[in-house]
């Protein structure tokens, strides 16, 4: 069996407790070495095999799927964050279909949920958003067309923006052409809940130079939008004591 696991955002205790046990029994780990916390190795057997796949191409990886499903052996794909968010997963799942190997998903916490536990935000806050769109820049990697980054800045929603460090003042041009202000609140955090994070709040216009003040230029998250500033938004209805629920009635 080969499972897909979520390393989480980088600290080596945010790993689920499914993922951390099936890292425990893995007889071989395979895992993306460029981002996933090493610290997490230290789960496994002292018998496991462990290969890094940032040194490895995709069939250099499947090679190592098949071959120890063809020896019994429990296998993990250890990813960074959730696996199914930029992990790509569907071609190494599609491989595993086409030659019957068996595959189960483990999820993890994405960057985007450890930046906000960070910096203690609520993407959805009533009356400021309601929506959380996580997307990327395009780069080696395209989008589709319905998806660039100016479409995307027309909602005004919340926006966690990943991959795209490195294209700052780009990705900020385009984003206020999308409709942001300029004095949108946004943050940088880089390597969210790794022990070297770091995490600064600004506006838009400010983003780039704010990295460059810090030498970020990668595996950091923009993060835009009003709930950053978590200012003007309303209560909850939830909680409201006029409001009725299954479990509580209104207070008069």
């Amino acid at each position: 069996m080969v499972y897909f696991v979520g390393a989480g955002t980088g600290a080596a205790d945010l790993i689920t407790v499914r993922g951390m046990r099936l890292l425990e029994q893995a007889d071989i780990i395979v895992y993306a070495g460029s981002l996933v916390n090493p610290q997490l190795l230290t789960y496994a057997k002292k018998e496991c095999e462990i290969y890094n796949s940032a040194r490895m191409t995709l069939e250099e990886v499947l090679e190592v799927l098949y071959q120890g499903a063809a020896q019994g052996k429990t296998t993990v794909r250890l990813h960074t964050g959730d696996p199914s968010i930029y992990g790509a997963v569907r071609e190494q799942m599609d491989a595993l279909d086409q030659a019957g190997i068996p595959y189960e998903s483990c999820p993890g916490v994405s960057a985007c949920f450890g930046a906000a536990a960070s910096l203690n935000l609520e993407y959805t806050l009533p009356g400021v958003s309601q929506t959380l769109i996580i997307t990327r820049m395009e780069g080696k990697t395209a989008v589709p067309a319905g998806e660039r980054i100016e479409s995307l800045a027309a909602h005004h929603a919340s926006m966690a923006v990943y991959l795209s460090a490195g294209m700052l003042p780009e990705l900020s041009r385009r984003l206020m052409a999308g409709g942001y202000q300029g004095t949108t609140p946004a943050a940088l955090v880089y390597k969210a809940t790794w022990p070297e994070e770091e995490a600064y709040v600004c506006t838009l216009e400010d983003l780039a130079q704010t990295a460059a003040e810090h030498g970020i230029t990668k595996t950091a998250l923009v993060l835009v939008g009003d709930a950053i500033a978590h200012r003007h938004y309303q209560k909850s209805r939830l909680y409201a004591a006029d409001f009725t629920t299954e479990f509580r009635e209104a207070k008069k």
